[in-house]
């Protein structure tokens, strides 16, 4: 009797496992460049071209194409690596047509962000099954564990930095997409002006009562209290969408990188108003709005009084200012810097200049307030204060929350703020 022999079914090998594992980080790659190229050159931010984003385009791109040259060339870990961060750049990416498909319903290159989350997560699982497939299983258990221990280590320094990475891209690209209700509480006037660089913005004008306006900035939602309060002693205020917000046109930046050109052109619509006395324009900010209001001030003598709540720090050169503390800025530092080169190339904009040495032009009548133990770099406003010299007054409130002095201390608050204004805009 003669045996029947047959072949046995080859095993999966690891070649044709490459080759698929290469296939699905290509596949899910070219998702997330796609939205790149919708969100850069097909369809931009309203008011903007493609020619205004060549770095926040060809500078990915060229990263993603260098990323699939060499995915195929790297060994197991290292293509997890990659895997994973591009996995988390992805979620970034998607973050954005979440966050506006849930304000106000997809649109534009809002479609393929959202395809930029299951390419994110494809591309984790990706990179999370690499690891575990390429683990070592030789050698002695105590050389495996060793082995595995420095790889967590690794992965815990190296994830501070893919997070910055797609938090700073996030900040550039997701804004507050809806109007608020207002809650003024006394009559306004829908307006719309136009920046230097073309952009239209929308906000809300109460008309002045005694000749001076003042902007209350940034947004259409968190100055309105200090709106409520400056129009009750009869200031004309102003108080709109910054660029990338709400109604208004451009390209969110929460860093405020830019917006000194917003409040440049709240200045000149204040100065062509019937009500308004063009040399008695006044700006409060608040945080970023404030570090707006410093830089607008430093720029132009049109600003005659600023009020700044919470400014603190925007950028690496601020972050690394001699009045930061020692241990956040050793230690914060190359973060920070990454950050804001992130935000650079996200927002095709240079770093602005610092908020100190802007403070040293500052002539006009200035208040800083500041809540220094909150940690989130207000102690920088008592170099801003000596920078600013005697234009500058200081106020710190020691038990504020950042941009609480109205809640903390209400009474001051009104009394400080409104006679600041009554003084430098009689």
């Amino acid at each position: 009797m003669t045996a029947t022999m047959t072949a046995p079914v080859p095993p999966r090998t690891r070649r044709d496992g490459r080759s698929r594992e290469g296939l699905l980080f290509l596949a899910a790659l070219a998702v997330v460049a796609l939205h790149v190229i919708d969100d850069n050159y097909l369809q931009p931010e309203a008011g903007t071209a493609p020619g205004d984003h060549l770095v926040s385009g060809l500078v990915p791109l060229s990263l993603f194409a260098l990323a699939a040259w060499a995915y195929p060339r790297l060994r197991g870990f290292r293509r997890s690596v990659l895997a994973l961060a591009l996995g988390v750049l992805g979620i970034a990416g998607g973050i954005e047509g979440y966050h506006y498909a849930r304000e106000v319903g997809p649109s534009g290159d809002d479609f393929t962000s959202l395809l930029c989350l299951p390419a994110g997560l494809l591309l984790l699982a990706l990179g999370a099954v690499t690891l575990w497939r390429t683990r070592r299983t030789d050698g002695s258990l105590r050389r495996r564990v060793s082995r595995r221990a420095l790889i967590g280590v690794a992965a815990f320094f190296l994830a501070p930095w893919v997070a910055v990475v797609g938090y700073s891209y996030v900040t550039t690209h997701v804004g507050r997409a809806v109007v608020p209700p207002n809650t003024l509480g006394v009559p306004y006037e829908d307006v719309k002006f136009t920046t230097g660089d073309g952009l239209e913005l929308e906000g809300w004008y109460v008309p002045s009562r005694n000749g001076a306006a003042v902007i209350s900035f940034p947004g259409r939602k968190g100055p309105q209290r200090q709106a409520r309060m400056l129009a009750r002693h009869g200031y004309g205020v102003l108080v709109f969408d910054r660029r990338g917000e709400g109604k208004s046109e451009g390209e969110p930046n929460a860093w405020g990188w830019g917006g000194d050109a917003d409040v440049k052109a709240a200045i000149a619509y204040l100065q062509h108003r019937p009500d308004v006395d063009p040399a008695r324009i006044g700006g409060i900010g608040l945080s970023v709005g404030g570090e707006m209001m410093l830089e607008t001030a430093a720029e132009t003598e049109e600003l005659r009084a600023v009020v700044a709540e919470g400014a603190g720090a925007r950028s690496f050169r601020e972050d690394i200012d001699e009045d930061m503390p020692g241990a956040e800025k050793i230690l914060g530092a190359p973060l920070s810097l990454l950050k804001t080169a992130t935000v650079a190339v996200s927002s095709n904009q240079s770093p602005p200049a610092n908020l100190k040495d802007l403070a040293a032009g500052i002539d006009q009548p200035l208040l800083l307030i500041a809540a220094p133990v909150h940690g989130i770099g207000e102690e920088l406003n008592r170099g801003y204060a000596r920078a600013a010299g005697d234009s500058a007054t200081l106020w710190e409130i020691p038990e504020s929350t950042h941009t609480g002095g109205i809640e903390a201390r209400p009474e001051e608050y009104e009394r400080r703020v409104v006679g600041f204004f009554d003084e430098a805009l009689r």
